[in-house]
């Protein structure tokens, strides 16, 4: 007994030693750790990693941008079956612990004297928490006891539900997935309210790792171990018999599902994201904000329709140029056909086929799905010529084998349900459309397909415009003691110019010449001819003066008289914000993208405050201020920061309250700047007019389809030709549409603004025009309208049956008609003698 009685006094002595020597230990490191813990505080104002996105106006999702996809809810939000499978899983103790659960640490420990590492970590929610958001994973003990420390101060210092909202939003779940909602996205394209039972136990799975137990990775392992947390529901009561088994017998139906984009515009989401980049560096990827830009959603879907129809329509009349892979006989298992259909990307809707077999007049086609269609001889096959260059084809086919053979990997467009025959287009197009009245950007398509090229022609392809430039050289010669009325001289003319290499002889299309020529016929005619003479005329010093009240850049313009052809190279967005000062009255403005840039709690970090046209609010001329354009900066080879001197923080005194933006707290009005004008009134009006004409009666009068009265604009072809334009507007939107190749060669005999450009640009407006009432221009004071002589611009007598009304300033009313022997200019001997 003695000896039984000291051996236990022994045992506890050591005991008793043991643990003091353990308190020690445990309390010297509380007190060397302790102080360097970070505050709990800090977690309730944590920045979860939250992806930058992209708006429309009207609120469609059009671009995510981030590494990390996190979209965070509150705790009243999370489902009530993804917290039971969650604590099933991670924690079934959770609202009972103190964020330390006993049994797991000594789990841990024993693992710890066993192996010297911590081999599994009986980590809690809450210790899981402060692992990811204040320490590392690195399997030491230090940092398991760090781990400790800060469970027990967050559940000191949080509720149970802040706790499982910050779980739940800060966990990866693998795929850029941060946050259950990101998730539910990822892997079954759901928000979480609609998930069922099987899905949140799969999910809730991948967090144990996020790699080896993701369905889309393993999801033979992903289907074990979420069969495995449906068990424990069942074990822990959370779910009953008949729901465990449904679940379990539910096939897992997880995919990978990108960003659920509402609205296809890569090229503005793009641009959106480097301007909120510019402004707010690498933290806009991840800090949550929301960029909303001035696009429409329904002006940007029809915009990229017009692109894609415009475009597969000129390449379609050039011949078909035959398959884009032939792989030969057709194999007895078509897994590798199909493989080959999935890997190959859809471009402008166009989707991939291969061709299984022929008949005389129909092919078997193979899609990606595996499904198969017949491709029938009216479904393109019997207008499918040969390309053979941009101005020959090959004769008509007369059967299908002349089109197609068996292993033709080529590509469908369905149209009303049927699929044709299509291919991608070699050439490229542009549109752009803006608001005449501020410069917001409605629409803007920069290509064919971004994911084919994201090179955006509508801002960075600097092209001729060619004729589509005469408008702002007729500007000029308004300005300068012209009227539409003026005779000029459309002959040949031969002129010898250093900067041009020696004798030019400038022609017509056609190579035809009309003689003495009215101005505002030489316009709609597009007369080259003419265009050269005003420019001799008025002089290149009155022209520049002119193009830099539009914006361009007086030191990059040509000094010769090629300038009034377009031979200065401009892009669709330098040809829309000239128009927009057109279709404004006279006011030029500069174009813009982002309307608001909001943080993640919703607080405006920007709001764009554009130059806006007033008609009743003008001051004098040398107060103006040239707008900015921040899409003007995007592109520059050496960009300056908009965001310091950006249209935003341009005040302008004295504004009226119907132009006017609600500060932050919408308490007070702030004034928006006033565009400046920069053109007469009466002289806009006059330009208007005359460009109206190009549309009833000239070079545009194809787009009289739309039957409006309000439509004005200019075609534009250059030699070639190898540019299409048109560049036309209403009083609600200026668009230019270009087409072309990217590689500057000939589009083909035929081809000219009206006839490739054009019909995009019709396209675009028949829908972004539709229900919208015609808006005709009020006649300015000082405008008056007269009778005259078309074939001299004279004041026709009165009952002379072949006149014609004209308009003019009442100044430069031209005089009577002389019978043929004056010039028609109320100011004739200004005129120079080689105009007529």
């Amino acid at each position: 007994m003695p000896i039984k009685k000291s051996y236990l006094n022994l045992l506890f002595w050591l005991f008793i030693a043991g643990t003091g020597a353990s308190l020690t230990v445990l309390a010297g490191l509380y007190l060397y750790l302790s102080p360097k813990l970070p505050p709990v505080e800090s977690l309730r104002q944590v920045q979860l990693q939250t992806p930058l996105r992209v708006y429309s106006s009207d609120g469609k999702l059009i671009g995510e941008f981030g590494e990390q996809r996190r979209t965070p809810v509150s705790f009243e939000e999370l489902p009530d079956l993804y917290i039971k499978a969650l604590l099933s899983a991670e924690d079934a103790e959770f609202y009972d612990h103190p964020g330390v659960s006993i049994r797991g640490l000594l789990r841990a420990a024993s693992q710890l004297l066993k192996t010297g590492e911590i081999q599994s970590g009986g980590s809690t929610l809450t210790m899981q928490l402060a692992r990811d958001f204040f320490l590392s994973r690195e399997q030491v003990f230090s940092r398991k006891f760090n781990e400790i420390l800060l469970a027990l101060q967050i559940e000191n210092e949080l509720t149970k539900q802040e706790i499982l909202e910050l779980f739940s939003n800060k966990m990866f779940f693998g795929n850029r997935a941060y946050g259950i909602q990101a998730a539910a996205q990822i892997y079954y394209g759901e928000d979480i309210d609609e998930l069922e039972l099987h899905q949140w136990a799969m999910i809730v799975g991948v967090l144990k790792a996020p790699s080896a137990y993701n369905p889309l990775a393993n999801l033979e392992r992903a289907m074990i171990r979420r069969n495995w947390i449906l068990g424990r529901m069942l074990e822990l009561g959370h779910i009953d018999q008949a729901t465990y088994e449904v679940a379990m017998n539910t096939p897992d139906d997880a995919r990978y599902h990108g960003a659920t984009l509402e609205l296809y515009a890569p090229y503005v989401a793009e641009l959106a994201r480097r301007e909120a980049v510019d402004r707010f560096g690498e933290n806009a990827y991840n800090a949550g904000y929301k960029v909303y830009t001035t696009i429409h959603s329904d002006y940007q879907a029809a915009a990229q329709q017009a692109v894609v129809d415009g475009l597969l329509t000129y390449d379609w009349r050039h011949g078909y140029r035959g398959p884009e892979q032939q792989l030969g006989e057709r194999p007895e298992d078509l897994s590798s056909w199909q493989e080959l259909l999935s890997d190959t990307p859809v471009y402008g809707g166009l989707l991939p086929g291969l061709v299984l077999s022929l008949e005389e007049r129909s092919a078997e086609i193979l899609l990606a799905n595996g499904d198969t269609i017949e491709l029938g001889w009216d479904q393109s096959l019997s207008t499918a010529r040969r390309y053979l260059n941009e101005n020959a084809r090959g004769p008509l086919p007369e059967s299908a084998s002349d089109v197609l053979a068996v292993g033709d990997l080529i590509r469908l467009r369905q149209i009303g349900g049927v699929w044709h025959l299509r291919q991608l287009p070699q050439a490229q197009a542009a549109l752009v459309s803006l608001d005449p009245r501020d410069g917001a950007v409605r629409s803007l398509v920069g290509g064919f397909d971004f994911r084919q090229s994201n090179f955006n022609r509508a801002l960075q392809a600097a092209r001729q415009p060619g004729s589509s430039f005469k408008p702002f050289v007729y500007t000029a010669a308004l300005e300068n003691g012209f009227t539409p009325a003026t005779i000029v001289n459309d002959s040949p003319i031969v002129i010898e110019d250093a900067s041009l290499e020696g004798a030019w002889r400038p022609e017509n299309d056609g190579g035809t010449f009309l003689g003495p020529t009215r101005l505002r016929e030489a316009l709609y005619r597009s007369r080259n001819l003419v265009s050269i003479r005003v420019l001799r005329s008025i002089g290149l010093p009155a022209l520049l003066d002119t193009l830099e009240k539009f914006g361009f850049d007086r030191e990059a313009l040509p000094r010769n008289l090629s300038l009034a052809l377009g031979s200065h190279a401009l892009t669709p967005m330098d040809m829309a914000r000239g128009y927009a000062i057109f279709a404004n009255g006279g006011f030029r403005i500069a174009p813009y993208l982002v309307e608001r840039i909001d943080d993640d709690h919703g607080e405006a970090l920007h709001v764009a405050r554009p130059a806006t046209v007033c008609e009743d609010c003008e001051r004098e001329q040398e107060e103006e201020e040239e707008p900015v354009s921040l899409i003007a900066d995007i592109y520059a080879s050496e960009p300056e920061r908009a965001a310091e001197t950006g249209p935003d923080e341009r005040l302008a005194p004295e504004q009226p309250a119907q132009l006017a933006l609600l500060d932050e707290d919408e308490a007070t009005l702030e004034p928006l700047p006033i565009a400046p004008r920069v053109l007469g009134e009466r002289t806009a009006f006059i330009i208007d007019s005359m460009l109206r004409d190009v549309v009833a009666r000239g070079t545009g009068r194809r787009a009289r389809v739309l039957d409006r009265a309000d439509l004005a604009g200019k075609t534009g072809t250059t030699n070639g030709p190898r540019d299409a334009w048109f560049a036309g507007y209403n009083p609600d939107l200026v668009t230019v549409a270009w087409l072309g190749f990217d590689q500057n060669t000939p589009l083909g005999r035929g081809e000219y603004g009206g006839t490739a450009a054009l019909p995009i640009w019709i396209d675009y407006m028949r829908s972004a025009l539709a229900g919208k009432p015609d808006r005709p221009a009020p006649q300015p004071e000082g405008i008056v309208t007269v009778r005259i002589d078309p074939e001299n611009g004279q004041r026709a007598q009165p009952g002379d049956p072949d006149a014609i009304f004209e308009i003019f300033r009442a100044e430069e009313v031209p005089p009577y008609n002389d019978n043929g022997n004056g010039n028609g200019s109320s100011d004739s001997e200004r005129l120079p003698e080689e105009l007529f």
